[in-house]
């Protein structure tokens, strides 16, 4: 196995999961339950916080991988 991939994959799993956490964690800051019964407007917006947050995590870690894979090759 390609050991670039092997990295590519973990720092998107990482970076996507601890974004969606910190969305969870922020949504229950605000009282925001995403596992909460019946889909009321709190559960929704924690449930787009929790997507935006693992969108953002997942973005975030790419722009780090490629960031220091230009380092690496000065």
């Amino acid at each position: 196995m390609d050991k670039s991939l092997l990295i590519e994959g973990l720092s998107d799993a990482v970076g996507f999961v601890g974004g969606a956490l910190l969305g969870y964690w922020i949504g229950r800051l605000f009282s925001l339950d995403i596992f909460s019964q019946g889909y009321g407007n709190a559960s929704m917006i924690g449930i787009v916080l929790v997507g935006l947050g693992g969108g953002v995590g997942l973005q975030l870690a790419r722009r780090w991988r490629k960031r220091s894979s230009v380092k690496n090759k000065d």
